[in-house]
């Protein structure tokens, strides 16, 4: 089956990708997925990647793999039916990616976000902001306020227009919410610890490189519990927790798997007014999740060329 990005944008929504990465980080728990970090090569003005994971519970055995270069980025999943031993689809996924990792944060928020949460701060407005503010408010729905902040002041109107938010003057407005996210493509901090309120729930989205930080080293040592997707992954491309590791302001014993948290192995929030970080980096586990569930409304649906 082939599916392009036009009839993955048709297939899924935001509840079908919260189920299927809630359902993901549940079989982590478990021990029924494998996951292999992303690895990067370079490319004439660009880079190459490739991540993949086993699913024995789904069935499935998935490879992602993206150009970022200064056309554009292409990415597709390809996966691959265990159980049969068989190609079983093709799939353009840049959609699927942006709804993934939406929806990662929007299960830390069902986990990690404290009670009478009414509030999120959105800082960046690029192409992966969107999904999150879509799975937050299907997560959510008691989110009665979005501040957004981003430099491009055109694109800032244009994005909080769109998503029915509202326009923060500064980074700091879009930090003094109940959940703060960064979605942003900076090398350096653009969220500092001291902006945050008690209570506050980060989740850093934007940065999965060693090189780049969104964070700075205040909203580690404010941080009560803080979690990734992969503590593996992160060793290798988190520059928000490698480098306060390397200062000596984070351990990683310290860092524990949103995972974790999902099965009920970890309490994650203790206390009202804990500060909690959430890193994500995005891994291969939930691109073959989200791509089964597309794989299944396809064939329910007719939708897709069979090749």
């Amino acid at each position: 089956m082939y599916l392009t990005e036009a009839e993955v944008g048709e297939l899924l929504t935001p509840a079908d990708a919260l189920e299927a990465v809630e359902g993901c980080f549940r079989r982590l728990a478990a021990g029924a997925i494998d996951n292999t970090p992303r690895q990067r090569t370079r490319l004439e003005g660009g880079m190459f990647a490739v991540m993949s994971a086993v699913d024995r519970e789904l069935g499935f055995a998935g490879v992602k793999s993206y150009s970022w270069l200064e056309g554009g980025t292409p990415f597709v999943v390809v996966l691959f039916d265990t159980e049969r031993a068989e190609l079983a689809a093709v799939i353009e996924a840049d959609k699927m990616g942006q709804l993934r990792t939406g929806a990662a944060t929007g299960v830390a928020v069902k986990y990690l976000a404290r009670e009478g949460t009414a509030s999120l701060g959105v800082i960046g407005c690029g192409w992966q902001a969107r999904s999150q503010v879509e799975c937050i408010r299907e997560a959510l729905p008691g989110i009665e306020r979005i501040v957004v902040y981003c430099r491009n002041g055109e694109r800032l109107k244009k994005f909080c227009r769109e998503v029915g938010a509202e326009p923060g003057e500064s980074h700091r407005d879009a930090a003094d919410q109940d959940i703060v996210v960064t979605a942003t493509t900076s090398r350096d901090p653009v969220l500092r610890g001291e902006w945050l309120r008690p209570g506050a729930l980060v989740c850093a989205i934007g940065a999965n490189d060693a090189r780049h930080r969104e964070l700075d080293n205040v909203v580690l040592e404010r941080a009560a519990f803080v979690c990734c997707d992969s503590v593996e992954q992160a060793r290798l491309e988190s520059g928000d927790l490698i480098e306060p590791v390397e200062a000596g302001v984070l351990d990683w014993l310290e860092v524990h798997e949103l995972q974790e948290v999902v099965a009920g192995e970890l309490p994650g929030r203790q206390a009202d007014d804990d500060i909690v970080v959430f890193k994500s980096n995005g891994i291969a586990a939930w691109d073959v999740a989200i791509g089964a569930v597309a794989l299944e409304r396809a064939r329910e649906r007719g939708v897709g060329t069979q090749v």
